[in-house]
């Protein structure tokens, strides 16, 4: 038997929003490393729950490792010092251009 279909929308239920996310963050990290198995991929993958709280995969070394990969293909500027603001770090700057991203489409 088939599942229906859900209507994306905002779970108004800080409760069942939080288990819910929990279910699918669970699953979207396996299917990140299930992709990195199969297909031998390299997955950097970052979540930010509704409270703020950081949850990162990288299937292939380093998150650092990653993003430097990503930068350096797009063709991002690398710093030559380690920055000494916390917004000015790497992740910072991919996750803000990211989100920017998104907001256009």
């Amino acid at each position: 038997m088939a599942r229906g279909r859900i209507q994306l929308k905002r779970i108004e239920n800080p409760v069942h929003r939080q288990v819910t996310f929990c279910k699918r963050r669970a699953g979207l990290l396996k299917k990140a490393k299930e992709l990195s198995v199969l297909c031998d991929a390299e997955i950097g993958l970052v979540i930010f729950s509704a409270h703020g709280k950081l949850y990162e995969l990288a299937t292939k070394g380093t998150m650092q490792g990653v993003i430097e990969r990503y930068m350096k293909f797009t063709g991002a500027a690398q710093p030559e010092e380690p920055p000494t603001e916390p917004h000015h770090h790497p992740l910072v700057c991919l996750i803000s251009l990211s989100f920017s991203f998104m907001l256009i489409k």
